[in-house]
């Protein structure tokens, strides 16, 4: 086998999602599971999807049983991570799929998470502007937020090219109960979600606007002002983003989807749909892709991004084995399925 890879946190919704992808991935060998509280249970009590891996005890989450891996993955919640890496050998690549290394600002993260900032980690989005060449053999690496990676790369073609303006950007998103995590809570259970929409995090108070507006901070000199609305969905994965923004004098949706063209060409994970072919989150579930559709609203003089992932898969476990093969210096679409499950 090639390289060796411990997962913490593997029982939870991005744990599994990460073992389902390595374990079909040529390069890596699954080495220790470990969790929290599910500590000293099998795996598939909790996991009963993955057969393979059904038998192996979940260890406790600590640097000892993390020791001896090429690769750690840390699906841990927001505010653990950072004193586990931090005992992790500096040849050792660990890559984050939580919020502790992803700010730059420390003020922001302090205010967004009340705790003291662990420092900044390559941010793991290599499609964003300057960021892929930053991943390759990084020995830390920053997985960023489920919305973030789908509202960034919405707007970044827009912003980047200068055809819309970054100081007025509304973001409006929809995501499935998995991204809120396993943990038992009464607006999650299922006869609270099904059937109904809702919306949380309302008036510019979610965590990853701050993520947001450092991603679209890199690709301009304008001022960034993100309002961003998350909503939740009847569904267990997958997010939609209607995304808009004020369009320069004389932009029109050819010179629009013209930018977005530009921008994705070669990128293997994202595609921009056939004029007149809108999202859907249906054609994501399980894939590493984002599918997208750009138009300018010319009455209102803004433009309109609708883009759609599946919020584990490239929202988070997917994205951070994109960045462990260019860690690696693997093709970066090694292991990583293009298409999703349907119906």
């Amino acid at each position: 086998m090639g390289m060796r890879a411990a997962i913490a946190g593997a029982s939870g919704y991005a744990g599994g999602e990460l073992l389902r992808l390595l374990l079909q991935h040529p390069e890596i060998e699954i080495g220790t599971l470990t969790a929290g509280s599910n500590a000293g249970s099998k795996l598939g009590q909790h996991q009963p999807h993955l057969l393979p891996l059904a038998d192996k005890v979940l260890e406790d989450t600590t640097a000892d049983t993390l020791q001896g891996h090429d690769i750690v993955f840390l699906a841990l919640p927001h505010g653990q991570s950072a004193a586990i890496a931090a005992q992790l050998p500096d040849d050792t690549i660990v890559i984050d799929c939580g919020a502790d290394h992803r700010l730059e600002n420390e003020e922001d993260w302090q205010h967004w998470y009340q705790s003291d900032h662990a420092g900044t980690w390559p941010y793991g989005l290599p499609e964003l502007q300057g960021q892929r060449e930053k991943l390759k053999q990084a020995k830390r690496i920053a997985v960023p937020g489920c919305y973030p990676t789908v509202a960034t790369l919405a707007l970044a073609p827009a912003i980047q090219a200068g055809i819309a303006d970054a100081d007025d950007v509304v973001i409006v998103a929809a995501s499935g109960t998995s991204g809120a995590g396993k943990s038992l809570k009464p607006n999650l259970l299922g006869s609270e979600v099904m059937g109904a929409v809702s919306a949380y995090g309302v008036g510019g108070t979610h965590r990853h606007t701050p993520e947001i507006i450092q991603n679209l901070g890199k690709l301009t000199d304008e001022a960034v002002t993100v309002s961003f609305t998350p909503t939740l969905a009847p569904m267990p994965r997958g997010i939609l983003a209607t995304c808009t923004a004020k369009v320069k004098r004389g932009i029109d949706q050819g010179r629009a989807r013209a930018a977005y063209a530009a921008a994705w060409a070669g990128e293997p994970f994202l595609h921009l749909l056939p004029e007149g072919t809108w999202p859907t989150t249906a054609a994501t579930l399980g894939a590493n892709t984002l599918h997208a559709q750009v138009t300018v609203d010319e009455r209102a003089q803004r433009l309109v991004a609708v883009a759609v992932i599946d919020n584990l898969t490239k929202g988070t476990a997917g994205g951070a084995i994109q960045c462990m093969n260019l860690a690696l210096g693997l093709p970066e679409t090694t292991g990583l399925p293009t298409t999703g499950l349907a119906p």
